[in-house]
């Protein structure tokens, strides 16, 4: 990973677009990780009491909180035919998909998101600036 004055391979911004396709929500079991604040807009949104929602639907992992995953490995909330169900408020880790410092090692790394997310690479050109901004909302 470059320094903080090198300036990164996507200098030039790079383009992503959400097509909602859902292969960042399903397949191999991971985590996204969500704070208080994040866990409250969740229950909201769903119409559920924090104090059921919270062991209902996460669980803790290396000392923090995870959303639950269903048996296929899928996010809790993702339905095959909906999508998303609780879109208008993902978690930040969601909402800054792809721009994580993971994938944004190097050109290669960033084709393999591209291979993988059909949204990456296609649409907005997203500048430097707020690839950069993404990436420290959520170090991953």
């Amino acid at each position: 990973m470059p320094n903080e004055t090198d300036e990164p391979w996507y200098r030039d911004g790079l383009r992503f677009t959400c097509t909602q396709c859902g292969k960042c929500c399903t397949g191999d079991p991971g985590y996204v990780w969500v704070d208080e604040e994040e866990l409250r807009k969740l229950a909201a949104f769903r119409g559920e009491p924090l104090r059921e929602f919270v062991p209902l639907h996460t669980r803790k992992a290396r000392g923090k909180v995870t959303l639950r995953e269903k048996a296929n490995g899928d996010c809790v909330f993702y339905d095959s035919e909906r999508g998303c169900t609780v879109y208008p408020v993902r978690p930040k880790q969601c909402r800054t998909w792809p721009f994580w410092e993971s994938n944004l090692a190097s050109p290669e790394v960033w084709e393999r998101t591209e291979s993988i997310c059909p949204g990456s690479g296609q649409g907005e050109l997203i500048p430097v600036e707020e690839i950069t901004r993404r990436m420290r909302v959520v170090k991953m």
